[in-house]
């Protein structure tokens, strides 16, 4: 089984060129106001159980990719495949709360479409978020979300536990991935994540950005045909 684990405000919609092409797969709809990463990581391993899964393969991106990593962390001999996609690694840095606390602020005092419509643009690569029939689904979906959702989100992402020094213990097949134009998750911040991971390949999406399922699903979906066929360990 192949779980999907969505990022901030989002839910399985964001894989939804993934679930269609991979009968074998269930996307996290959404962590719900769930405030940390482990218990975040606790809903896709419970997933897992009332599927019947004893193994799965992971793939989170964004902050589902901080998600994925506390699924190996808390199952390690569970995982078989684990895919790092749009993603960081890194411990909260200098002003991030303050930026994201000011974010938040723009929702308290001009409403969550405010909001939404200041965080979301850069998320998309500029050439993509000119077509409505991509940006609009993945705006309402982020305006469904709403501000406590929001709230509960930056708090698992500000609370998140350091993670740099499990990367060189993975020993799965492990997919890092970003796209070309990812302005949050750039490429040099992913080249320096496959560094680091012994059994990783790198794949940067030419012309996305950091919505990548849905901004280039045929080169996703490629992607990840090649990480499960990938062997793993018995």
């Amino acid at each position: 089984m192949l779980l999907f684990c969505p990022g901030l405000i989002c839910d399985a919609r964001t894989f939804a060129p993934q679930t269609a092409a991979f009968p074998d797969s269930r996307a996290i709809n959404a962590y719900g106001l769930v405030d940390s990463l482990q218990d975040m990581a606790r809903i896709v391993i419970d997933t897992a159980d009332r599927e019947g899964a004893e193994r799965f393969d992971v793939f989170g991106h964004s902050m589902g990719g901080r998600v994925a990593l506390e699924v190996y962390r808390l199952a390690p001999e569970r995982v078989r495949r684990l895919a790092l996609v749009s993603t960081g690694v890194h411990s909260p840095r200098e002003g991030e709360p303050a930026s994201r606390a000011a974010l938040q602020q723009v929702g308290y005092d001009k409403g969550f479409t405010a909001l939404v419509d200041q965080w979301l643009p850069p998320m998309v690569a500029e050439p993509n978020r000119d077509k409505a029939e991509l940006y609009e689904p993945m705006r309402q979906m982020c305006l469904e979300a709403g501000q406590d959702v929001f709230d509960a989100n930056v708090r698992a992402l500000l609370g998140r536990p350091e993670v740099e020094s499990l990367l060189p213990q993975i020993d799965c097949p492990v997919l890092v991935m970003t796209g070309e134009l990812d302005a949050w998750a750039s490429p040099a911040q992913h080249e320096a994540i496959a560094a680091v991971i012994p059994n990783s390949e790198l794949v940067i999406v030419p012309g996305a950005g950091h919505m990548l399922p849905l901004e280039a699903p045929g080169e996703v979906n490629a992607a990840i045909a090649n990480w499960l066929s990938r062997p793993v360990r018995d």
